[in-house]
Protein backbone atom coordinates (compact mmCIF):
# COMPACT_ATOMS: atom_id res chain seq x y z
CA UNK A 1 0.00 0.00 0.00
CA UNK A 2 1.27 3.47 -0.90
CA UNK A 3 -0.13 6.78 0.27
CA UNK A 4 0.72 9.92 -1.66
CA UNK A 5 0.50 13.53 -0.48
CA UNK A 6 1.15 16.41 -2.86
CA UNK A 7 2.22 19.92 -1.92
CA UNK A 8 3.65 23.03 -3.51
CA UNK A 9 0.75 24.23 -5.59
CA UNK A 10 -0.36 27.83 -5.65
CA UNK A 11 -0.97 30.94 -7.71
CA UNK A 12 1.80 32.19 -9.98
CA UNK A 13 2.04 34.64 -12.86
CA UNK A 14 2.71 33.45 -16.38
CA UNK A 15 6.42 32.87 -16.87
CA UNK A 16 6.93 31.97 -13.24
CA UNK A 17 7.94 28.72 -11.60
CA UNK A 18 6.63 26.28 -9.04
CA UNK A 19 7.95 23.04 -7.63
CA UNK A 20 5.48 20.36 -6.66
CA UNK A 21 6.39 17.65 -4.21
CA UNK A 22 4.79 14.29 -3.60
CA UNK A 23 5.65 12.47 -0.41
CA UNK A 24 5.01 8.75 -0.44
CA UNK A 25 4.59 6.33 2.42
CA UNK A 26 5.69 2.74 2.16
CA UNK A 27 9.04 1.01 2.17
CA UNK A 28 8.84 -0.02 -1.49
CA UNK A 29 8.59 3.48 -2.94
CA UNK A 30 11.75 3.03 -4.96
CA UNK A 31 10.21 0.15 -6.90
CA UNK A 32 7.29 2.18 -8.24
CA UNK A 33 7.05 4.24 -11.37
CA UNK A 34 6.02 7.72 -10.27
CA UNK A 35 3.95 10.00 -12.42
CA UNK A 36 2.27 13.38 -12.49
CA UNK A 37 -1.11 14.02 -14.08
CA UNK A 38 -3.27 17.12 -14.23
CA UNK A 39 -6.92 17.92 -14.68
CA UNK A 40 -8.26 21.28 -15.74
CA UNK A 41 -11.91 22.24 -15.21
CA UNK A 42 -14.15 20.53 -17.72
CA UNK A 43 -11.31 18.46 -19.14
CA UNK A 44 -10.13 14.89 -18.76
CA UNK A 45 -7.16 13.98 -16.63
CA UNK A 46 -3.97 14.43 -18.64
CA UNK A 47 -0.58 12.79 -18.32
CA UNK A 48 2.25 15.22 -17.56
CA UNK A 49 5.40 13.26 -16.71
CA UNK A 50 6.64 9.98 -15.27
CA UNK A 51 9.92 8.50 -14.11
CA UNK A 52 10.91 4.89 -13.53
CA UNK A 53 12.16 3.68 -10.19
CA UNK A 54 15.80 3.75 -11.17
CA UNK A 55 15.34 6.99 -13.12
CA UNK A 56 16.42 5.10 -16.22
CA UNK A 57 13.35 6.17 -18.13
CA UNK A 58 11.48 9.46 -18.14
CA UNK A 59 8.51 10.54 -20.21
CA UNK A 60 6.81 13.90 -20.71
CA UNK A 61 3.78 15.10 -22.56
CA UNK A 62 4.88 17.26 -25.49
CA UNK A 63 3.30 20.43 -24.11
CA UNK A 64 5.64 20.52 -21.09
CA UNK A 65 8.89 19.31 -22.64
CA UNK A 66 11.68 21.77 -21.97
CA UNK A 67 9.68 23.49 -19.22
CA UNK A 68 8.92 20.79 -16.64
CA UNK A 69 11.32 18.37 -14.99
CA UNK A 70 10.37 15.32 -12.97
CA UNK A 71 12.82 14.01 -10.42
CA UNK A 72 12.76 11.66 -7.50
CA UNK A 73 14.65 11.10 -4.30
CA UNK A 74 14.16 7.50 -3.29
CA UNK A 75 15.91 8.05 0.02
CA UNK A 76 13.27 10.64 0.92
CA UNK A 77 10.36 8.79 -0.72
CA UNK A 78 9.60 11.95 -2.65
CA UNK A 79 9.00 12.83 -6.27
CA UNK A 80 9.14 16.38 -7.58
CA UNK A 81 7.83 18.29 -10.54
CA UNK A 82 9.77 21.45 -11.30
CA UNK A 83 7.63 23.68 -13.49
CA UNK A 84 9.24 26.62 -15.24
CA UNK A 85 7.94 29.11 -17.80
CA UNK A 86 4.40 28.43 -16.65
CA UNK A 87 1.51 29.30 -18.92
CA UNK A 88 -2.16 29.95 -18.15
CA UNK A 89 -2.99 26.67 -19.89
CA UNK A 90 -0.98 24.85 -17.21
CA UNK A 91 -3.70 25.76 -14.71
CA UNK A 92 -5.09 22.53 -13.26
CA UNK A 93 -5.19 20.26 -10.28
CA UNK A 94 -1.97 18.26 -10.33
CA UNK A 95 -2.00 14.67 -9.11
CA UNK A 96 0.84 12.41 -8.13
CA UNK A 97 0.46 8.72 -8.96
CA UNK A 98 2.37 5.48 -8.43
CA UNK A 99 2.46 2.43 -10.65
CA UNK A 100 3.80 -1.07 -10.13
CA UNK A 101 4.22 -1.36 -13.89
CA UNK A 102 6.29 0.46 -16.46
CA UNK A 103 6.44 4.14 -17.37
CA UNK A 104 3.07 4.95 -18.89
CA UNK A 105 0.98 7.93 -19.87
CA UNK A 106 -2.27 6.11 -19.17
CA UNK A 107 -4.02 6.93 -15.91
CA UNK A 108 -5.49 3.43 -15.61
CA UNK A 109 -1.97 1.99 -15.37
CA UNK A 110 -1.42 3.74 -12.04
CA UNK A 111 -2.39 2.04 -8.81
CA UNK A 112 -2.24 4.83 -6.23
CA UNK A 113 -3.17 8.49 -6.36
CA UNK A 114 -2.74 11.55 -4.22
CA UNK A 115 -5.50 14.03 -3.47
CA UNK A 116 -4.12 16.68 -5.81
CA UNK A 117 -2.76 20.20 -5.48
CA UNK A 118 -4.10 23.25 -7.32
CA UNK A 119 -1.85 25.17 -9.67
CA UNK A 120 -3.20 28.44 -11.05
CA UNK A 121 -1.27 30.48 -13.58
CA UNK A 122 -2.50 34.01 -14.18
CA UNK A 123 -1.92 35.87 -17.43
Amino acid sequence: QVQLVESGGGLVQAGGSLRLSCAASGRTFSSYVMGWFRQAPGKEREFVAAKSWGSLRTSYVDSVKGRFTISRDNAKNTVYLQMNSLKPEDTAIYYCAASRGVVSGTANDYDYWGQGTQVTVSS
